[in-house]
């Protein structure tokens, strides 16, 4: 009955008329109103992020620009990625994969967005820390009932979903991949799982910005370098896999074997679907991490928070469906994590892909928790107060030892439910505020286009403290060149 349910409502907010031309759409509109700023700013932002990781000292905020994106890359890298690209394949067929690619290209839209307006918007705590997100700039961002409303619906639906993508979905995948690979007992893992997690939180943003900066880049290059490794191997077969993914984008693949088979509309409501599970971009997730890091203009934080989609979806998931399509195995009937791992065993000579899937699968599991347990406690925050965030970390804890050891047959739906539940709110306020999002970003763009002419004093303030340039104010000191 549940499950059935779920499905059905999974069914609508998915389909055809909601989320997927919203997301869309929303993405659309705000590249063009941002004049493409995922294509013109794309090398500066990932030099900001990668090679010079953060602003100069003593700005407000608790992590650099690095630890901000190497969380939010810790939360989004994850089941999706392995699992997720693998299960829209499968049903979509090849051509889910340029979906994929075509709600990443849009989504960095709205992923910079978000990021902007959290922290264009973010407010400190009772603790002296950082906290922002949709859960604060809907509501002061638009300053009524329906901003209140979209701000509460937003935290609601973000804690709930913190349980399910963030949690159950991945310690079960961590304990599944030990037990088929390791032989290790789930009820051993849970425990080990919700006792790191449970410590890690104890420390708050800087413990777990600390963990996942240095586990994220160490996953992902496993990964991908793994990945480059088949695709040489088999790399006879790049070109037709690249054009039976875009042949089928719009025609869909016919039922062969045990494959699902597809039409073009299932490509692309699996390809958007699972897309947006893996990379959250229009979610709002990313903004709650980018509100808390140490920036002198919301434009700096929210150009490295863009390239969080460009690294999970154009880097990580092309190389599972390329790996998927390029070796074959997409016709073969088997979908989720076996069928990516299917990929890598035939790719690979010997017995090393299942090995490689199962350990970059419990890394980029376990990450995802710890990304997603900050979103979650920053929201139980916003809801309840900072007296409510402890006990939410141990109930997340314990959450974790539980989806560690059981079935979860409807925690999947549940999830991509969740999603969109979070979305719907946080797109809806990104097209009310675009006006001030496109304002704020082109003025800031023309006397910092390369993002190297740091600001020498904070900007925070937005658009007030860049529209006369040349003409500093008495209580505000212009930006310098």
């Amino acid at each position: 009955m549940l499950d059935e349910i779920l499905n059905r409502l999974s069914s609508i907010i998915w389909g055809p008329f909601v989320l997927i031309p919203l997301l869309l759409g929303t993405g659309i509109w705000l590249t063009i109103r941002l004049g493409g700023v995922q294509f013109t700013k794309l090398i500066p932002a990932l030099k900001l992020a990668l090679l010079r990781r953060h602003d100069a000292d003593g700005e407000p905020g608790d992590v650099s620009h690095y630890q901000a994106l190497a969380t939010a890359l810790a939360a989004t890298v994850g089941v999706g990625n392995i699992a997720g690209v693998a299960t829209a394949i499968h049903l979509g067929g090849p051509g889910a994969l340029f979906w994929m690619w075509v709600s990443a290209i849009f989504g960095m839209a709205a992923k910079y967005s978000e990021a902007f307006m959290g922290v264009r918007f973010r407010t400190t705590d009772a603790k002296g820390e950082m906290s922002g997100g949709p859960q604060y700039y809907l509501k002061k961002a638009i300053p009524n009932r329906f901003g209140s409303f979209l701000s509460l619906f937003f935290a609601i639906a973000a804690v709930i979903a913190s349980f399910g993508i963030g949690n159950m979905t991945q310690s079960n995948s961590v304990a599944a991949a030990m037990e088929s690979t390791f032989g290790v007992e789930p009820f051993i893992v849970g425990i080990v799982l919700a006792v790191f997690t449970a410590l890690v939180l104890i420390g708050g943003i800087k413990s777990i910005s600390r963990i996942t900066s240095g586990m994220v880049p160490f996953m992902i290059i496993f990964y991908v370098v793994a990945g480059l490794v088949v695709l040489a191997i088999n790399w006879q077969g790049i070109l037709p896999a690249l054009g039976i993914v875009f042949s089928d984008a719009f025609t869909g693949t016919a039922a062969v074997g045990g494959f699902a088979g597809s039409a073009m509309a299932q490509a692309v409501q699996f390809g958007v679907a699972r897309g947006i599970f893996s990379n959250e971009s229009g979610m709002g997730s990313a903004a709650i991490v980018a509100a808390a890091a140490k920036t002198k203009h919301p434009v700096r934080q929210g150009l490295v928070s863009m390239t969080q989609t460009f690294i999970d979806t154009i880097i990580v998931v092309s190389m599972t469906g390329l790996v998927i399509i390029t070796t074959g195995v997409w016709q073969d009937g088997s979908t989720g994590s076996a069928l990516t791992s299917e990929g890598f065993s035939t790719g690979l000579p010997g017995q090393w892909g299942g090995s490689i899937v199962a350990i970059a699968l419990i890394f980029f599991a376990y990450s995802t928790v710890l990304g997603w347990a900050y979103y979650g406690e920053r929201n139980v925050e916003r809801l309840i107060g900072v007296k409510g965030v402890m006990p939410y970390c141990l109930i997340f804890s314990v959450v974790v030892f539980v989806g560690a050891t059981v079935e979860l047959s409807t925690v999947w739906t549940f999830s991509d439910v969740a999603n969109g539940l979070m979305a719907l709110p946080n797109l809806i306020g990104l097209l009310i505020c675009s006006g001030l999002i496109a304002r704020e970003t082109k003025a800031y763009l023309a006397v910092d286009p390369t993002l190297e002419n740091e600001p020498a004093v904070s900007t925070l303030l937005g658009t007030a403290s860049l529209q006369h340039i040349d003409e500093p104010r008495d209580d505000e000191p212009a930006i310098q060149r």
